[in-house]
C-alpha cells in the first residue's frame, strides 16, 4: 500500500478528551474517527487490526469445534420477555417501535435470538454437543462512553455459545474454552489473567473475566505475577499479599482491562424458554447453555495500552496492519523498485512515497508503530536500512534478507 494513496492521515494532535494511550495514538494515527461519543468508524489502517484479530479468534474457535454464523442486530421483544430481560436490561438495551408499532432492540447480546434457533432445531441427543459462534457489531447504551475503544456504545464483538445435556460435558467444554482463549490472547501479544467475578448484568450465575494489568484499566483485581490466576476485587476472597492458591506467589493489587469473559448459564434459558432434548433412553432433559466473549475492538485497544512508548503504538507483527514500513528518502527510483518486488513476493507493506520530510515520515512511522521500519536511501548503496520498531538499533541488510525477515 502506497502511503500517499492511504485513507487518512495522521494528526500532529491528540484529541482533546484523549486519556489513555489507546484513545490517542488510534486517534493520531489515522486508525479511528469518532463520529459521536461511543460510536467509531475503523478506518483502513484499523480496520486491518480488526480483521487480523478476527483471524486468529477464528482459527481457534474453529479449532475449539466452533461453527461460524451470523444473527440479526434487530430482535423482537417478544423472546426477550420470555427472559425477563427485556425489563432488566432497559438502561443498557436501545428499544424502539419500528413502522408498524412492534417493539424493537438492537443486540446488546445474543443469549435469547440463539436459544430461540436452538430450541426449534435441537431435539436429540444426537445433535449435541453444539457450539456455533459469530463476530458482529454490538449495541448497548452506555452511560460513560469514554476513553476510545475502551467503553463503547457500538463495538466489535466475537461470541460463542455452547450447548449441552450434561453439566459434566458443559464443564468439559467451559474448561477447553478457557484454554482456547488464553492460546487467542497469547498469539495476539497479550498477557492475560483468568480472572474469578460475579456474572454482572447478563447472568447471576458465576463468570471468569480475561484481563490484562494496565493503568488504563477500569477494573481492579487481585493476580498472581507468576501465573494466570486473578480475581476481581468486587468479589475477592483473596488480598494482596496472601498466597497465590496455585502456585504460592505473593499476591498482588492493580488495575486492568477485560479483554474477554465467559458465563454458565446452566439451565436457566431452558427453563425460561423451554429448551429440552431427549437423552438416549428417551428421557427429556433442559439444553444447557454457556456464553464466550472477547470484545475485539476493546483488544485493539487493550494492544495499545501495553505496546505503546512516548512517540506511538508497537504493534505486535501478529496483529499489526502492514509487517513493515518502506520509507524513501529523497524520493528515488530504487525505493520503487524495492517495494515492487516485496510486493510480488507477497510481503505486507507500507511504502511512505509522500514528498514530505525524513523527520516526518520517521514520526509518523513511529506513530503507526509497525513492527519494522525499512529505508532506502542513497547513502546505503543496494543495502536496506532495517530497524525494529520496540528497538532503536538498527543494521544495513540485502533485499533477500528484507525478505527472510518478513516472512518469519
Amino acid at each position: 500500500m502506497r502511503q500517499s494513496k492511504l485513507f487518512t492521515k495522521t494528526q500532529k494532535n491528540p484529541p482533546q478528551d484523549a486519556l489513555s494511550a489507546s484513545h490517542k495514538y488510534l486517534t493520531q494515527g489515522g486508525f479511528i474517527d469518532m463520529l459521536m461519543a461511543g460510536v467509531y468508524t475503523y478506518l483502513p489502517l484499523g480496520y486491518r487490526v480488526l480483521n487480523k484479530i478476527a483471524d486468529i479468534i477464528r482459527a481457534e474457535m474453529n479449532s475449539a469445534g466452533g461453527q461460524e454464523m451470523l444473527m440479526p442486530t434487530l430482535q423482537p421483544k417478544n423472546i426477550w420477555e420470555e427472559t425477563g430481560r427485556w425489563e432488566t436490561l432497559k438502561e443498557v438495551m436501545y428499544q424502539f417501535q419500528d413502522r408498524s408499532g412492534k417493539e424493537t432492540g438492537l443486540g446488546a447480546t445474543h443469549e435469547e435470538v440463539i436459544y430461540d434457533l436452538i430450541r426449534r432445531n435441537v431435539s436429540s441427543y444426537k445433535d449435541l454437543p453444539l457450539s456455533l459462534y459469530q463476530i458482529q457489531n454490538k449495541f448497548r447504551n452506555e452511560l460513560r462512553a469514554k476513553g476510545g475503544l475502551m467503553r463503547g456504545r457500538e463495538f466489535m464483538m466475537k461470541d460463542l455459545y455452547s450447548f449441552h445435556l450434561s453439566q459434566e460435558d458443559l464443564d468439559g467444554y467451559y474448561n477447553q474454552m478457557i484454554e482456547a482463549y488464553k492460546k487467542v490472547y497469547q498469539r495476539c501479544g497479550l498477557e492475560v489473567k483468568v480472572v474469578e467475578a460475579s456474572g454482572g448484568i447478563f447472568t447471576k450465575k458465576y463468570s471468569h473475566e480475561f484481563q490484562v494489568i494496565a493503568e488504563a484499566g477500569e477494573d481492579n483485581i487481585i493476580y498472581c505475577p507468576k501465573c494466570d490466576f486473578g480475581q476481581n476485587s468486587e468479589i475477592a476472597k483473596l488480598k494482596a499479599g496472601d498466597a497465590c492458591p496455585q502456585d504460592g506467589e505473593s499476591l498482588k493489587a492493580g488495575k486492568s482491562i477485560e479483554v474477554g469473559n465467559i458465563f454458565q448459564f446452566g439451565d436457566k434459558y431452558a427453563k425460561d424458554m423451554n429448551g429440552y432434548a431427549t437423552t438416549k433412553d428417551g428421557q427429556k432433559q433442559p439444553i444447557l447453555m454457556a456464553s464466550y466473549g472477547i470484545g475485539i475492538s476493546r483488544l485493539a485497544a487493550a494492544l495499545v495500552e501495553v505496546h505503546h512508548d512516548e512517540k506511538g503504538i508497537i504493534w505486535p507483527k501478529s496483529v499489526a496492519p502492514f509487517a513493515a514500513h518502506l520509507i524513501s528518502l529523497n524520493k528515488n527510483e530504487t525505493a520503487d523498485e524495492v517495494y515492487e518486488i516485496l510486493i510480488k513476493k507477497g510481503a505486507d507493506v507500507l511504502y511512505d512515497d509522500r514528498d514530505i520530510s525524513a523527520g516526518e515520515k520517521f514520526a509518523d512511522a513511529d506513530l503507526i508503530g509497525l513492527p519494522y521500519r525499512l529505508v532506502v536511501s542513497s547513502k546505503s548503496g543496494d543495502k536496506i536500512e532495517v530497524k525494529k520498531r520496540s528497538s532503536d538499533k538498527s543494521e544495513l541488510v540485502g533485499l533477500n534478507e528484507v525478505l527472510k525477515l518478513l516472512s518469519e
